[in-house]
């Protein structure tokens, strides 16, 4: 899950870096460049919700293979607790720091968002 926070670390900071550039060199009246800043930050959200819905394909799949190899486990001999213990504690913790990095990454997004609308 280490490449996908990596992968919207990147995209996010390409959006940003992307619209100063533009607005730094926008030989446009005010009125126009926010709008173009609204269209821009449009598009980093679409990217971003793209791409959580990617990590969500992710952890659907990851989840549909742990599901079957917990069924193969348990006809090998392996108890339904001691597999649960496993799962939890080597899955549980990735998706809740994906979770936790996209979070942060929507909310840095909508702060700028709220200052380019302003300015």
């Amino acid at each position: 899950m280490g490449n996908n926070q990596n992968l919207i670390a990147g995209l996010l900071s390409g959006a940003a870096i992307g619209l100063a550039i533009g607005v730094l060199y926008a030989p446009e009246k005010g009125s126009e460049t926010r709008k173009r800043i609204r269209e821009k930050a449009a598009d980093a959200k679409d990217s971003v919700i793209n791409q959580a819905n990617e990590v969500k394909g992710r952890v659907i799949s990851k989840t549909h293979e742990i599901q079957n190899q917990l069924a193969h486990r348990l006809k090998t001999g392996s108890t339904v607790e001691e597999e649960l213990d496993h799962i939890v504690t080597s899955v549980g913790l990735k998706t809740d720091e994906v979770i936790t990095a996209m979070e942060k990454k929507l909310a840095d997004l909508k702060k700028k968002n709220r200052k380019a609308t302003l300015n």
